[in-house]
């Protein structure tokens, strides 16, 4: 900074071709503006200026410097004026980190592309715990407890899950009334890809009217297969609501055994502490934390 400084004393004295009312522009004196110079002009190893008692003159040195000076400040300007048209509206590339079951985030991400045309989505689609810093994430969405220090978190959206299956389906094979009704049923669940484990359906029920006892019958890695063979009529699946919200409300799957859910869980966004919250990232959080969960 004090070598910024020193270029701007310089500048101000080139144009006025005087120390004296460079220092009246500056707000300085006249000999603070000469020690300055004397200074630079020891640092750079050459004469900026030629001086006598009356007046300066800028040397041919002094006339190359300044207009390298000048860009420099330009450049410097620009970058301002540049920054700040950052701040002012949402824009730049944003690179973020989801889980696999985020792939059914798209049809929202879709409609934030189209409302922020200016703000480029860099999607990194993956289960495994990414190093947000190390990775150069932007952003990361995620469920679960997060305990790091150099992240900064906000809570996007809560979700449950329901479980579900086709009018065809439920035609066929019947409607469980109760949880221990599922040991009659096709049951389709998703393994977790990075452990191989089945997710847990969370079904609460009186262990008085019999054992629960969830078939397994197919499983899937990520979550869409098991959407679509629901709708097919091949069995039930337990997902996330914000997952199949549509297809409940088109009549497309039909859900059961709701009151014997008890869940809750959270998306969170986490980004680097050391971060600001930009415009662009504010923008994503808002857009999806407003219409990822309408269901």
């Amino acid at each position: 900074m004090d070598n910024i400084g020193a270029l701007n004393v310089f500048m101000v004295a080139a144009e006025t071709r005087s120390f004296v009312r460079a220092g009246e522009a500056l707000g300085v004196s006249s000999s603070a503006v000469g020690k300055t110079m004397a200074r630079l002009e020891k640092r750079l190893g050459v004469r900026l200026f030629h001086r006598n008692t009356r007046s300066i003159a800028i040397t041919a040195e002094g006339i190359m410097f300044l207009e390298r000076c000048r860009r420099i400040f330009f450049e410097i300007g620009a970058a301002e004026q540049e920054l700040s048209q950052t701040l002012a509206a949402p824009r730049g590339r944003i690179r973020v980190s989801l889980p696999l079951a985020g792939m059914l985030f798209m049809p929202t991400i879709t409609k934030f592309m189209r409302s922020f045309p200016e703000v480029t989505i860099d999607l990194d689609f993956s289960d495994r715990m990414v190093d947000v810093i190390e990775e150069g994430f932007d952003a990361v969405v995620r469920t679960g407890d997060v305990a790091d220090s150099r992240l900064m978190m906000r809570t996007l959206g809560k979700f449950s899950h329901r479980i579900v299956g086709s009018k065809e389906y439920f035609t066929r094979i019947g409607m469980p009334e109760k949880p221990q009704d599922l040991s009659a049923h096709t049951c389709l669940h998703h393994k977790y890809p990075s452990s191989g484990k089945l997710e847990r359906w969370p079904l609460v029920y009186d262990a008085s009217e019999g054992k629960l006892h969830v078939p397994v019958s197919s499983m899937a890695s990520t979550l869409e297969p098991l959407i679509g063979m629901a709708e097919e009529g091949l069995g039930l699946a337990c997902l996330p609501l914000f997952t199949i919200g549509r297809q409940i409300a088109d009549g497309k799957l039909v859900a059961v055994l709701d009151k014997h859910i008890e869940d809750v869980g959270e998306f969170r966004i986490l980004w680097p502490s050391s971060r600001h919250l930009s415009p662009k990232i504010q923008a994503f959080v808002k857009f999806m934390a407003e219409n990822l969960f309408r269901y």
